[in-house]
């Protein structure tokens, strides 16, 4: 039986072929996170988007953390250290208000640097030392570039359960 390729998840869609292993299913878990965020989560409202139901971190709060957490992951993947401006940007992942257009505009820019951050990585690369944080914890090119996959993931698995269940709260209404 046949399925169409866009019915497919990107890592079995045959694309990204030119790019290492690793590289190529980090690009595509950030691929499916966007397809899954414009699928589950595009179509809330600002309220919606800020919404706790039961308490739960807000949709807003999965989607700028995606976006910020690879910034900070990749930065790191690269040798560099967080500067004043990543720093700041995480005490504020939290903060109430956010509006659609500034957390979606935020999360497809994300995407859209990470994965060309993502690409700048050479096969050879995934093997070198990276320190995280502070502390340095130790770790390697392809621990960090693993993470920003499963990390993503992980927190698109949250704000697409949130978005559902606020989703599920308006068509009760």
């Amino acid at each position: 039986m046949s399925v169409a390729n866009a019915e497919l998840e990107p890592w079995l869609r045959g694309t990204l072929t030119e790019v290492d292993a690793v590289s190529r299913a980090v690009l595509h878990a950030l691929e499916l996170a966007e397809e899954d965020v414009a699928k589950w989560c595009g179509g809330l409202s600002d309220e919606e988007l800020n919404a706790r139901p039961f308490g739960v971190a807000p949709v807003a709060f999965h989607l700028r953390h995606i976006a910020r957490s690879l910034d900070r992951l990749l930065s790191y993947a690269e040798g560099t250290q967080l500067d004043a401006t990543q720093k700041a940007a995480l005490k504020t992942e939290l903060d109430s208000g956010a509006t659609r257009e500034g957390v979606m505009a935020e999360f497809a820019a994300a995407m859209r640097t990470s994965a060309a951050r993502v690409r700048a990585f050479a096969p050879e690369q995934l093997n070198v030392a990276r320190g995280v944080g502070r502390a340095a914890l130790p770790t390697t090119v392809g621990g960090l570039l693993v993470h920003c996959a499963d990390h993503t993931q992980r927190h698109v698995g949250q704000a697409v359960t949130t978005a559902k269940v606020v989703a599920a709260m308006r068509d009760l209404a």
